[in-house]
């Protein structure tokens, strides 16, 4: 009788392969979305952190820089004011552009 496993001498092989392949399976099922989990929160948090570094480093490269630019034809302290004066307008135009694009209205 085949399907008693007392007598059928390949029970105990095809019973572990059958528990191997349902382990396997789950077990990379879980661990592929743990994976895919841990890693959006890791680069989550690092992103989060960066960021904001990154703008203000960007911020100070560029007003030293374009104070740089500007002693070229002035002194040093019209090159101060006159590069607060220029990012002041860029951050002001840009704070603008996205106050106004943040609300589409649709008669507009």
């Amino acid at each position: 009788m085949p399907g008693n496993p007392l007598t059928d001498p390949n029970w105990a092989p095809d019973l572990a392969d059958t528990i191997d392949r349902f382990v396997g399976k789950i077990r990379t099922t879980v661990t592929d979305r743990a994976v895919v989990a841990v890693r959006a929160v890791v680069f989550g948090i690092v992103i989060l952190i960066a960021a904001p570094v990154t703008f203000a480093l960007m911020l100070i490269l560029s007003t030293r820089f374009l104070q740089r630019l500007i002693a070229i034809g002035t002194d040093h302290d019209s090159s101060v004011w006159l590069s607060y004066v220029v990012l002041g307008g860029v951050m002001v135009a840009a704070g603008s552009f996205l106050m106004r694009t943040r609300y589409q209205s649709d008669d507009a």
